[in-house]
């Protein structure tokens, strides 16, 4: 009975859905292989791997399309746990840390490993202390959640308020990395691709909400493995005659140390709290690779660790796809695998950038002789490094590299046919449309059922509720869009304050909902508001320089102000009603019905009676 429920609930197509979207992916990429070598003209291949690809998650993402309420909120609750894995990988790293975090691995070396701890341990506690229990409680948003769990319409909108303000800077970071991969791909202005990325995300979310979402982003998300592990191994297959590019750069990281230090690179000392990963632009390399704390200070790289750690673990447009899982089981394996795909794609674009500085190493060599490599001008070319190109000899300080041009100067370096550079192209803005479209919907989500909708418990009826959240898609799409133009700032420092921001203002408040009863409304609302407020006029404080802290980890030292507010004023103010230590109950118990579709039901059951 167990096994014939569960095959009801999971599609068994979905595994030959998508090997055909894979084998459709793989065989753009040969068919613009071989056109490159038959001399074919550049643009159209380029613009083929940047329509192609969108046109085919716009067509997934229309054709699952539905005004059922729990499809377009948690679709339908039947998402296996491999592809919520992978989908929670992809939306957590964005094209942001990938594109960027090579850039981080390849100019801060060990201290970039930051972004890999920090967001593995942020999955580990959201496994551990947040998702299977958000599971059974089964809402659609996390301002949603906090309402029902304390019964507090102010909370509810207060939440929903705190939670636009991370979610935009993430769409506003993703929007306008995606429109740097873009405008490498194709020929057209840079603020005229937002537009186009902000419109077609829009367009491929909207008929389905998460249901279109989640189907569209799987596409995405296996473009972007496919891209970036396909042209890794390439790499590592010419490079060390291995295909498992994440160890076999081990001996060329270990050479680099000997190496980097006689051509110039000396070691350098920060302050404890140094937070020095590369900014947006060209820079030259200052540090041994293998160097520990020589951008990133000791004290700042726990606090880095914390802050997306605890960002992640309570991201609003990641912990409600938990509740897309068929089960607490299921929600529980979904974290597992999206820890090992994360953990995956950061060892990968490491392994990257220790290629990469090989190839920097290799030109910089004094023992070298002749004409500088050739892969150097392609690169110089294409806008990928900086560098005198009437010297003979070069430093590391007189060649510079484009932080966000790293990923792509791989295939460059090694000599790979352009359909390499495209290949990677169209997985970084895959990766970037994957993490639009969750915090899109989610903003949107958050929109219709917790703003317009805060101050009733009754649900309006399920067509409203979806065209209305189908109309906050496309506003939040126009806001986004407009932030990236209006004030365009670097994606990774964006990304960095979100999640401090959403550590310091709902951690706390989400961890004792679950472990503290004596958790009161008006405990979690001044935790929410003092740890937002906090961590805002820290991050302000830092730009300013009227602090010295990092701006990017200065949010995260407002969490303990807002874990003491929200237990200080719990413990002053105790009110506790019969109800909500129920709630709390049953929250704890793996099995059983869906708490929030269970007060749904009770609400429309009052709704009849009174009519």
């Amino acid at each position: 009975m167990m096994f014939g429920a569960r095959a009801r609930v999971v599609n068994p197509r979905l595994g030959t859905y998508f090997s055909i979207f894979a084998a459709l992916f793989t065989a753009l990429f040969l068919l613009v292989l071989i056109f490159e070598q038959l001399s074919l003209r550049e643009s159209l291949l380029r613009l083929a791997f940047f329509a192609g690809p969108i046109l085919i998650y716009a067509a997934i993402g229309l054709a699952v399309g539905s005004n059922d309420a729990l499809n377009y909120f948690a679709a339908g609750r039947r998402v296996p746990a491999a592809y919520n894995g992978l989908l929670l990988a992809a939306t957590a790293l964005g094209a942001t840390f990938v594109v960027a975090g090579t850039g981080a691995f390849f100019f801060a070396g060990f201290d970039a490993l930051v972004l890999l701890i920090g967001t593995l341990t942020g999955f580990v506690v959201m496994a551990i202390t947040l998702a299977p229990f958000y599971r059974k409680f089964g809402a659609f948003t996390v301002p949603s959640y906090l309402g029902r769990r304390f019964e507090s319409k102010p909370l509810r909108m207060i939440s929903a308020a705190v939670v636009a303000v991370p979610m935009l800077l993430v769409l506003s970071a993703e929007l306008r990395m995606g429109s740097s991969v873009a405008s490498r791909l194709i020929a057209l202005n840079p603020n005229l691709i937002v537009c186009v990325l902000a419109l077609s995300v829009a367009i491929t979310i909207a008929p389905g909400g998460k249901r279109s979402f989640t189907w569209a982003g799987v596409a995405q998300s296996l473009a972007l493995f496919l891209a970036v592990l396909g042209v890794a191994t390439t790499v590592s297959v010419i490079v060390t005659s291995l295909p498992i590019p994440q160890l076999a750069n081990g001996p060329i990281a270990r050479s680099l140390v000997r190496n980097e230090v006689n051509e110039g690179l000396q070691l350098v000392n920060v302050w404890p709290l140094a937070f020095d990963l590369p900014g947006e632009g060209f820079a030259a390399l200052a540090k041994p690779y293998s160097q520990p704390f020589g951008a990133v200070g000791i004290l700042g790289f726990g606090l880095a660790i914390l802050a997306i750690a605890s960002g992640i673990s309570t991201a609003p447009w990641l912990l409600p796809r938990v509740a897309t899982s068929p089960s607490v089981y299921e929600a529980r394996k979904a974290l597992g695998w999206a820890t090992v795909f994360s953990g995956l794609i950061l060892l990968t674009v490491s392994s990257i950038a220790i290629f990469m500085r090989d190839f920097a190493l290799d030109a910089v060599m004094s023992e070298r002789l002749g004409p500088l490599p050739k892969w150097l001008y392609d690169a110089a070319t294409a806008h990928l490094v900086s560098f005198d190109q009437t010297a003979t000899r070069l430093a590391f300080n007189g060649l510079k590299f484009d932080r966000d041009g790293v990923l792509f100067a791989l295939p460059v370096a090694t000599g790979l046919p352009k359909a390499f550079d495209y290949l990677l192209f169209a997985g970084a803005l895959a990766a970037a449309l994957v993490t639009a479209g969750a915090t899109m919907v989610s903003l949107a989500a958050v929109l219709g059922e917790d703003v317009v909708q805060g101050m009733s418990w009754e649900p309006a009826r399920a067509e409203t509720r979806v065209w209305l959240t189908r109309g906050f898609i496309g506003i939040v799409a126009i806001c986004g869009a407009s932030l990236t133009l209006v004030a365009p700032t670097d994606p990774l420092r964006l990304v960095l304050w979100a999640l401090s921001l959403t550590g310091a203002s709902l951690f706390p408040v989400m961890v004792l909902s679950i472990w503290w009863k004596r958790l009161t409304a008006n405990g979690a609302i001044f935790g929410v508001v003092s740890g937002f407020i906090a961590a805002s006029l820290a991050i302000l404080m830092s730009e300013v320089g009227l602090i010295t802290t990092p701006s990017a980890i200065s949010g995260i030292l407002a969490l303990p102000i807002s874990w003491a507010m929200a237990i200080a004023v719990s413990l002053l103010r105790p009110e506790m009603t019969r109800h909500t230590l129920e709630i709390v109950r049953d929250i704890r118990v793996p099995g059983g019905e869906i708490i929030y579709d269970r007060e749904m039901q009770r609400l429309q059951l009052r709704k009849h009676a009174r009519t």
